[in-house]
């Protein structure tokens, strides 16, 4: 009864957030730059607390803790920084995957599969490149997001 319900939420959000789709890129950005803005809050403290011990590593952690804190209030107060971001890591794994997949075909005369598997990360590289040029777009990342929740949704049902 709780997938079911989860499930059935998921759902609505998910068409909530395709009719709205910068209400759902602003809250996921918001909800992001957050945790983000907690995490850089933790590496100041570390940092502080680790200048008696190791200066070098104190001060790193504080340098680390001041980007993160600025990358967290960015994404707070920038639906568009959240959107270039997804772009860019969407970007950056298709890539990988492109040139992992090309790897495996190379190595297929050692392995059974690395054919398929070179195939299918060559195939994937170029969806997540796809998707990466979407999510530029905060309008279509905001859709994307909403129609990840709706298959997460009736995924959830068939469980």
């Amino acid at each position: 009864m709780k997938n079911v319900m989860m499930a059935i939420l998921a759902i609505i959000l998910g068409i909530i957030v395709c009719v709205f789709p910068l209400a759902g890129l602003v809250a996921a950005s918001v909800l992001t730059g957050f945790v983000v803005l907690m995490i850089g809050i933790w590496l100041l403290i570390v940092g502080g607390s680790q200048m008696e011990i190791s200066k070098t590593a104190g001060i790193l952690n504080v340098i680390l803790g001041i980007i993160v804190l600025i990358v967290g209030i960015g994404l707070i107060f920038s639906p568009a920084l959240f959107a270039f971001l997804a772009g860019f890591l969407l970007y950056l794994a298709g890539i990988f995957m492109i040139i992992a997949g090309i790897i495996a075909l190379l190595s297929r005369k050692e392995y059974k599969n690395a054919m398929w598997a070179g195939l299918l990360g060559i195939i994937l590289g170029i969806l997540y490149i796809v998707l990466g040029t979407f999510a530029f777009d905060p309008k279509l990342l905001g859709i994307l997001i909403g129609i990840w929740l709706i298959l997460s949704g009736i995924l959830a049902l068939f469980e």
